[in-house]
């Protein structure tokens, strides 16, 4: 979004008559102005005041603005880094089109749709003109075909961060060919990308995209050892990695992580019943094997690095047992069983609810004090 908030007709208004006055009485800043100098009309506005003033309406304010004159056009074409059109809930595939050309510096472009509107024709103009693009959301784009990626591939190579979550049409084929180009991700989600994530993709992606953080594989059934043991070992900076409802993953992937990835803060492993205690203790076997490590990395971090795992979803892992899952509890001390912090997801577990942090016991003994002595 370019503003966090829009100003209405009145307020623009307000603003006009105060630089009118500004104008009148001194100028604006500090520099004296004219009659000549003067700001009369809002074409006479100087563009830095302009994109000021952008800054401050919503994205669709913004898209009006700028077919106002073509002094505005040209401001806010040069200005305008952020722009979102999830407002827009008819005809959006048409206005990317008109929008494209224009915003050539956009940085961030979020096009999540409620219902598909975008078709490849959109995404290819949004390739050929914008390519400074860093994030760009296409999330829900179910009508994009691979022709989609391979634009991208070609067009947005600096991209950092990519969401095409729900694109069920795309192919592992595409999504490889994209990870050889865009080599500056950090942040992808391909939750729900049936097709596209596969042992085949996350080989790619493993090869090229070495400074990946966060990579979100939820549903992706395809997912297997070979694919996620690769991207292990060819990302070692990941920190998060969602691989719930991954069905065929087996311990490998979870041990592959464990030893490789030692900034890993978030783990996601619903589903994935083929998990057993194997995979636990490898995760608090991890902690005591890379400390050594985690001090020849960055020391100014040490407070951060030593945080290791801060987020583990075990939910229906069922052939887990409580000393296996406790002894990652207890390796990792910013994963929290008690209510209000659940940071160790263990639902759908039974077996597992003898499994506690540290603070729950603490907890657990000021509930029993304060039943024994009540508060007169």
């Amino acid at each position: 979004m370019v503003g966090r908030e829009g100003l209405r007709t009145e307020e623009l208004d307000l603003c006009f008559d105060k630089l009118m006055v500004f104008g009148c009485s001194g100028g604006i800043g500090g520099t004296k102005m004219g009659v000549a100098g003067m700001i009369t009309e809002w074409k006479d506005i100087p563009m830095e005041l302009l994109l000021r003033i952008v800054s401050l309406v919503d994205d669709r304010t913004v898209i009006v603005a700028s077919g106002v004159c073509s002094g505005w056009r040209e401001a806010i074409c040069w200005g305008l880094t952020q722009l979102s059109l999830l407002w827009c809930k008819n005809n959006m595939n048409n206005m990317v089109l008109s929008l494209a050309p224009k915003f050539t510096k956009l940085q961030t472009l979020i096009l999540r749709q409620d219902k598909p509107q975008l078709q490849d024709n959109a995404v290819e103009v949004i390739a050929s003109y914008c390519h400074e693009l860093q994030d760009l959301d296409l999330s829900k784009s179910f009508k994009l075909s691979d022709s989609s990626l391979f634009a991208v591939a070609h067009g947005c190579q600096n991209l950092t961060k990519l969401n095409i979550s729900g694109c069920s049409a795309f192919s592992d084929t595409a999504l490889a060919y994209l990870a050889t180009f865009c080599r500056k991700l950090k942040y992808l989600n391909l939750c729900g990308c049936v097709k596209a994530a596969s042992d085949k993709a996350l080989k790619a992606i493993g090869d090229n995209c070495n400074v990946l953080q966060s990579l979100n594989l939820g549903w992706c059934e395809k997912v297997g050892d070979a694919g996620i043991m690769r991207l292990a070992y060819g990302c070692p900076d990941l920190r998060a990695v969602d691989l719930c409802g991954c069905v065929l993953i087996t311990d490998d992937s979870v041990i592959a992580l464990a030893n490789n990835c030692l900034h890993l803060r978030s783990l996601g492993l619903y589903y994935c019943q083929n998990i057993t205690d194997r995979a636990m203790y490898s995760l608090a076997h991890s902690r005591v094997n890379n400390k050594h490590e985690l001090w020849k990395s960055v020391k100014k971090n040490m407070r951060e690095e030593e945080e290791g795992l801060i987020n583990l979803n075990i939910s229906q892992c069922t052939a887990l047992t409580p000393p296996a899952v406790q002894a990652v509890c207890d390796s990792f001390p910013a994963l929290h069983t008690c209510p209000g912090r659940h940071s160790l997801i263990i639902s759908g577990c039974l077996s597992l609810t003898s499994v506690h942090c540290p603070c729950s016991g603490v907890q657990a003994h000021r509930a029993a004090n304060a039943l024994l002595h009540p508060a007169h």
